[in-house]
This record gives structure tokens, sequence and C-alpha cells, in this order.
């Protein structure tokens, strides 16, 4: 199954996002579950936020993923949502 992960950055929490970048990447990279991720943008092309795309046995997978994710142990996100997704197209 797939999980789509949704999460909104604190307001001016560009450098905790910054500070944290290295160690979210590696998290991705060593889980083996990541299919797809990247972040949201503002306006000006900041990154507020990202979207990760898990391929997962179970929600609950996916949950302790997000929880062991660098960005979220650094406090750098407002709000996460995990949702069960279906890829359609691409």
């Amino acid at each position: 199954m797939r999980a789509a992960l949704i999460c909104i950055d604190k307001s001016d929490h560009l450098q905790t996002r910054i500070d944290n970048r290295a160690a979210h990447l590696e998290h991705i990279q060593s889980s083996g579950i990541v299919e797809m991720a990247g972040p949201f943008l503002d306006v000006a092309g900041g990154m507020i936020g990202s979207l990760v795309i898990l391929t997962v046995d179970s929600m609950d997978q996916a949950q302790a993923w997000a929880e062991a994710d660098p960005y979220a142990k650094a406090g750098l996100f407002e709000s996460v949502s995990i949702r069960e997704w279906k890829k359609v197209v691409g």
C-alpha cells in the first residue's frame, strides 16, 4: 500500500529545515520505503512543507516512519497528515 505524508512547516522555521535537511535525506535513503518526496513551495519558491509518498505494509509503518523523520524530531512541522493513497497516473 502507499501512504502520503502531507507535512506543513511552522512559520519562520526555514532554518530548522535547513539544519536538519541532510539527516532527513539520509532517513529517506536508508529506509527504503520512500517512493517519491519533495518540498511544498511558497510563491517565492521557499520550502514550506513536505510531501512524502511511502510504500508500506501498514499505516502503522507509515506513522512510525513519520515519527522517526529528523524534521519531525526537530519540531519543524505545524501539522502532519498521513493518508492512504492510490496511484492512478504516473
